[in-house]
């Protein structure tokens, strides 16, 4: 893919022989002749051109795989888009295990390393935060009250501390005491109160609601003691004085968690959530196989990379049961494929309801384009695994989590998960950034880097501007992922973001 970018003189690229699309390099006038074809209208960049005649319900391929049906006779050089492109369910006939290859881990002593917080579990926590998690939203007010007392200034006594941050969220309560909904949002809670990027917790509650705070110590075991405490607003004697007391428990864990050093910890130490958001038509062929690259590497050197976001699969899953380790785990991920189209038709709507309007803006056309392009950030080593929602991640290598493709809600789980790092790429530009693990953007195309350099760590878009090969900006993403592990802020860091990016996944009926 990368050698057809740098060596195609057309204003087009062709990513596969047997592709009948092509996708514009730049704006492609109607009546310019290209190659042997001419376009019959003009072609914004991005956007697809046919480079052959397809019949109607014939199937238009990119990637040398089906992105969509046409939904009337296309010609040479016609426009191809939203317009003349038509969406089906995918193919439920998978294949298992043929493309697993064992991978070859790079040796112990010549693993990269980064300096992490090494916590009494052996897990590494990329950064030192203390967070005020709410059980419910009834307290949000007060763990956010709690945790903006902590002010910089505050704070400068105790340089270890990354911040103290509030967690809230807007469910807890009027929801079953059961069921999937009730077990996505005591994972989230459980997976960042056991998460290594925190040094203290406290967890507040309103008192009376579905989402016991006993419940969730009794099913995961947690235990109270001077860098993890409990409280609710009740039992408190009300919501000043349960701001009051919050405020003294977090001074008490300040310097506990400011006598945490840095120490040397191998790349195995690292696991990745691997993201996209405000795709466009660049994002799958420039910044996700370069992300993808960066995930194969770390995988070589035994850490882990955790793809999510169901929905933004949806068309490519054969091509991920292909590389299962074994035909149960190719398994695992056919039965969420197969629950999401359960869910999306119980709920009265469709999976080709992604890609979104920005997203075809960019050149995207269905579901299936998008998700061709989005599973490229998964690189090409084996699926280890298939986890649920915020399921503890345990085994190492590349692995998936079942989730929304609303980022936010992808990212909770991700990190709920274990993840303590997070590499988002994005070609319309986004403005997302995560705690306690810090995010890193790479774009996927050089017009929205140079418009939004505050926003964007890595430029992908290199790959297609300047000849830079997915290699090499894999490589580069690889050595920025090492360099915020160890400490470097990234720009969604120094844009102050991550506070209001804690969004469980809410299932089931509010009552």
């Amino acid at each position: 893919m990368a050698a057809a970018i740098e060596t195609n003189s057309l204003p087009y690229v062709m990513l596969e022989k047997s592709d009948n699309v092509g996708t514009a390099i730049r704006r492609i006038s109607g009546g310019e002749s290209i190659g042997g074809v001419t376009a019959r209208t003009d072609i914004p960049k991005g956007h697809k051109m046919a480079l052959t005649a397809v019949a109607e319900g014939e199937a238009l391929r990119k990637y040398a795989q089906i992105i969509g049906y046409a939904t009337a006779a296309i010609a040479p050089g016609d426009h191809v888009h939203v317009h003349n492109t038509g969406f089906r369910n995918t193919d439920h006939t998978y294949d298992y295990s043929v493309d697993a290859a064992p991978v070859v881990l790079v040796p112990e002593d010549r693993r990269a390393r980064f300096m992490g917080y090494r916590r009494k579990n052996g897990k590494v926590g990329t950064r030192n935060y203390i967070g005020v998690l709410t059980s419910v939203n009834c307290s949000a007010t007060a763990a956010r009250a709690i945790a903006e007392h902590f002010t910089p200034e505050k704070l400068a006594a105790y340089p270890n501390v990354d911040g103290v941050v509030a967690f809230v969220h807007g469910t807890g309560c009027g929801m079953a005491d059961d069921g999937e909904g009730y077990q996505n949002l005591q994972r989230v809670l459980w997976g960042f109160a056991r998460h290594p990027n925190m040094a203290g917790v406290l967890l507040v509650g309103l008192g009376c609601e579905v989402n016991q705070i006993d419940f969730l110590l009794d099913a995961y075991g947690i235990e109270s003691g001077p860098t993890f405490q409990t409280m609710n607003i009740q039992n408190m004697g009300g919501l000043r004085k349960t701001i009051d007391k919050g405020i003294a428990r977090i001074g008490d864990m300040l310097p506990i968690a400011n006598a945490v050093q840095r120490e040397s910890c191998p790349a195995s130490d690292l696991m990745l959530a691997l993201q996209c958001g405000g795709s466009d038509a660049w994002s799958g062929i420039t910044a996700n196989p370069a992300l993808g690259y960066a995930a194969d590497l770390l995988v070589k050197q035994g850490g882990t990379a955790v793809l999510a976001e169901t929905p933004e699969v949806y068309g490519a899953e054969h091509l991920l049961t292909r590389r299962a380790v074994d035909e149960a785990t190719g398994r695992k991920l056919v039965e969420r494929i197969l629950w999401w189209e359960d869910y999306v038709e119980r709920n009265h709507g469709s999976l080709d309801n992604n890609p979104s309007p920005g997203n075809k803006l960019g050149g995207l056309t269905t579901i299936l384009e998008k998700s061709l392009g989005a599973v490229a950030k998964g690189g090409t080593t084996p699926l280890a695994g298939v986890y649920k929602y915020a399921e503890p991640v345990d085994r190492t290598g590349f692995v998936f989590m079942d989730s929304p493709g609303y980022d936010p809600a992808s990212v909770t789980g991700e990190i709920a998960g274990g993840c303590n790092m997070v590499a988002f790429t994005t070609g319309r530009g986004s403005a997302f950034g995560s705690k306690p693990a810090p995010s890193i953007k790479i774009c996927s195309n050089s017009d929205t880097f140079n418009r939004m350099q505050e926003d964007m760590d890595i430029n992908a878009g290199r790959i297609v501007t300047d000849g830079a090969s997915i290699a090499e900006i894999g490589e580069e993403i690889f050595q920025r992922i090492l360099a915020v592990a160890s400490g470097e802020e990234s720009l969604s860091e120094a844009q102050g973001l991550g506070d209001y990016e804690f969004v469980p996944w809410q299932i089931g009926a509010t009552m």
